[in-house]
């Protein structure tokens, strides 16, 4: 089968965007609800499964145990979500609505019921078909590329190495030092201290508790994140030097090597993560939360000749 071409994909992922910011999910909350999407979303999944355990709703939601956690506490404090023991394995508890619950789904689907109708009303039937035939094939092909494990670009390939690599210090200060310049105006101050940073890094690798993965696709490398597990001592690991090659932004590249390295912190058994980053970089934020981190500290701060709001994020081991 032929690739798509890079026209295509380019238009494919601004329908993408378009549609996650008509649907609402840019906003804190969602569905005319006060509650996150998140939220939204587990609840409609434990009212279609009527009673669900955590393990399924992580598996629903694609969002990891501590997470998902953390969102049940927060729906059970509501009064929207209660817990029974498994009458299979008294060990396991059932997630399911309460009254209020109910009455919350009850506005979550009516709201949603107006709102695609107010959109597809006015279309022909066999536009409202294209439509429902087009977005349950997306969904299939996206899930498929989930779960098969490949990053589903067009051309070459992209692969996943792990430690040093000819080059790999100059082209991952290179794609800093392009992104951050083009994004907030980061000049020599900047690209001079990832240089020393990752210089210092690469020579650190000998140890078990630091690692560093790439990404590569026609031999150029197109992605880099790396865990310091040294530095920061207590058993806390430092996310650091994450970032993605600005052609294969939303190819799902940032994604695979963020998973690579959580499951090395987790069979490590780093009591926490810790990245930095700063405020504004909303997809990144996203990802992050994804996957278990939680903004823990914000501070102003100038070291990079630019006003800006700096970031801590931190991840608990999972447990």
């Amino acid at each position: 089968m032929q690739n798509a071409s890079s026209a295509l994909l380019t238009k494919v992922r601004s329908a993408s965007r378009d549609l996650v910011r008509e649907l609402g999910f840019m906003n804190r909350t969602l569905a005319g609800t006060d509650m996150s999407p998140s939220a939204v979303h587990a609840i409609i999944e434990i009212c279609a499964a009527d009673r669900l355990s955590s393990k399924s709703l992580c598996e629903k939601l694609l969002l990891e145990k501590s997470t998902v956690s953390r969102l049940v506490k927060s729906l059970v404090d509501r009064g929207e979500v209660d817990e029974v023991r498994s009458d299979e394995d008294a060990r396991s508890k059932r997630l399911y609505l309460t009254v209020q619950g109910r009455k919350t789904i009850s506005g979550i689907a009516k709201f949603a019921e107006q709102q695609v109708a107010a959109a597809i009303n006015p279309l022909s039937d066999t536009a409202r078909r294209e439509i429902l035939t087009g977005l349950k094939a997306y969904a299939a092909a996206l899930k498929a590329s989930r779960t098969s494990g490949e990053v589903a670009v067009s051309g070459d390939p992209i692969t996943m190495g792990q430690g040093y690599s000819a080059g790999i210090i100059g082209r991952i200060v290179e794609m800093h030092a392009s992104y951050y310049n083009k994004l907030v105006g980061f000049g020599a101050t900047f690209e001079s201290e990832v240089a020393n940073g990752l210089a210092d890094f690469i020579f650190r690798l000998e140890k078990p508790e630091n690692a560093i993965w790439y990404a590569e696709k026609g031999g150029r490398i197109v992605g880099s994140i790396a865990i310091d597990g040294e530095k920061l001592g207590g058993k806390q690991a430092h996310l650091r030097w994450f970032i993605v090659d600005d052609e294969m932004r939303g190819a799902g590249v940032g994604n695979s090597l963020l998973l690579k390295t959580l499951a090395f912190c987790d069979e490590r058994e780093f009591s926490e993560t810790h990245l930095w980053t700063f405020k504004g970089l909303d997809a990144a934020r996203s990802l992050y939360e994804r996957h278990g981190f939680l903004l823990a500290q914000e501070c102003p701060s100038n070291k990079w000749g630019k006003e800006i709001l700096e970031q801590k994020f931190v991840r608990p081991q999972r447990g």
